[in-house]
């Protein structure tokens, strides 16, 4: 896109400056034949800014440049340079068969309020309505677009805006507004070094890394599935305390053969995108695991076969050969699983806001906001509007996309 050409100066307000704009299919050799251009003849120029993008085979080059200021030569006006750099901007175009345009370029401007950030739109489609809708979000909250990347076309489109001038409560609110309008995702993190620099992720398991609930399939064989069910939406609605609720959807299974939980391991089903994700940022380096309300019965032979780095969850009392209905040990509730994604990070010495945690129940909500990005994946209201940010495409990988990992860099690291 043209640059901005008030934007991230520090030059003498007054000083004559100009943008030139370079724009037409891409070919090597275009921005070394437009520097050494500018390296030529009087006046000596400096450059003040550069933005460069290539759309498709179309090339988009923004360059500032202003009068190199020196005692020895007399100032030089706007007009001036405009006409110094006119012949320049032709034999330039006349040679790389590009456009070269020559403007005037206003004086520097005061640098927008509040921390820039990185704002993702996630769709399957991305509509052009959603594209529209953001960006008139943005605006209303006094940000400004000074970047827009694509980062994947598959499992779903996705656009990187990298947004300045907007505060961040203010835009996510906008934003969570166009996202529930136009059906798209919209994920708003802080530009800086802490997005790329996550090394933990902590994954919810029933209906976030599986789809469906581990305990609703129990049931179903103890012949209470309508029951449990209505106990486990009220729990993850947060109308229930979990750990009230855990107690009694386990008490319906007593006297279940143990060989039932066998057959409900066996027919789980990943979420689509599971594995990538978690393939992906192992091989990036990060710790991956899961922290389940549900039963290590079933998550510990799931991390086993998942190659997962470390899983936590609560066990069923087993006696004889059957269920009790009973619990061992110490409850994984909402507050625990909090604790176990920072016992986890403090033991890796990894600190808290280099940590991901994805989940979509209200019993995961401590665990998302003790992380330093915590995605409420295909969430219940309560829990999307709690959480950093949500995501409700039905593939997990779309994680990889927030955390501003491409397409062509999963296929990397795969």
């Amino acid at each position: 896109m043209p640059l901005d050409p008030t934007s991230r100066t520090t030059e003498v307000p007054g000083a004559a400056r100009a943008l030139l704009t370079v724009s037409g299919a891409d070919r090597p050799g275009v921005t070394a034949r437009l520097f050494a251009a500018l390296a030529e003849g009087a006046p000596a120029v400096e450059v003040l800014d550069v933005e460069q993008v290539v759309v498709h085979g179309q090339l988009v080059l923004g360059v500032v440049v202003g009068v190199l200021p020196s005692e020895a030569a007399p100032a030089v006006g706007q007009d001036e340079l405009l006409d110094h750099l006119r012949p320049l901007a032709a034999a330039v175009a006349a040679d790389v068969g590009l456009r070269v345009d020559v403007e005037p370029a206003a004086g520097p401007t005061s640098v927008p309020a509040g921390r820039p950030h990185h704002v993702i739109l996630l769709g399957r489609p991305v509509t052009p309505d959603a594209v529209a809708g953001a960006a008139r979000g943005i605006a209303a909250v006094g940000g400004n677009i000074d970047a827009v990347r694509r980062l994947s076309d598959y499992p779903v489109t996705s656009f990187e805006l990298t947004v300045s001038g907007a505060e961040a409560t203010a835009l996510r609110t906008e934003l969570a507004s166009v996202a529930a309008t136009t059906g798209t995702d919209i994920a708003v993190e802080q530009v800086g070094l802490a997005r790329r620099s996550k090394r933990l992720i902590v994954l919810d398991v029933d209906s976030t890394l599986v789809r469906g609930e581990v305990i609703d399939e129990l049931a179903a064989r103890a012949g209470r599935a309508a029951e449990v069910a209505r106990i486990t939406a009220a729990a993850m609605n947060g109308e229930l305390d979990f750990a009230e609720s855990l107690r009694k959807r386990v008490a319906v299974l007593a006297g279940l053969p143990v060989e039932v939980l066998d057959e409900v391991r066996e027919a789980l089903v990943l979420t689509p995108g599971a594995r990538t994700l978690i393939r992906t940022l192992q091989r990036l380096g990060f710790r991956c695991g899961i922290v389940s309300g549900g039963f290590t019965q079933i998550t510990d032979p799931l991390a086993e076969s998942l190659g997962l780095d470390f899983a936590a969850a609560n066990t069923l009392e087993v006696v004889d050969g059957r269920l009790t209905g009973g619990l061992v040990g110490e409850i994984v509730d909402r507050p625990g699983k909090a604790r176990v994604l920072a016992r986890v990070a403090a033991e890796h010495g990894i600190p808290l806001d280099q940590t991901v945690a994805v989940g979509d129940g209200a019993n995961d909500l401590d665990m998302l906001n003790t992380a330093g990005l915590g995605i409420a994946f295909n969430a219940k209201p309560f829990v999307r509007e709690q959480a950093h940010t949500a995501l409700n495409q039905p593939y997990l990988d779309a994680v990889l996309q927030v955390l501003g990992f491409t397409r062509d860099e999963v296929l990397d690291a795969g």
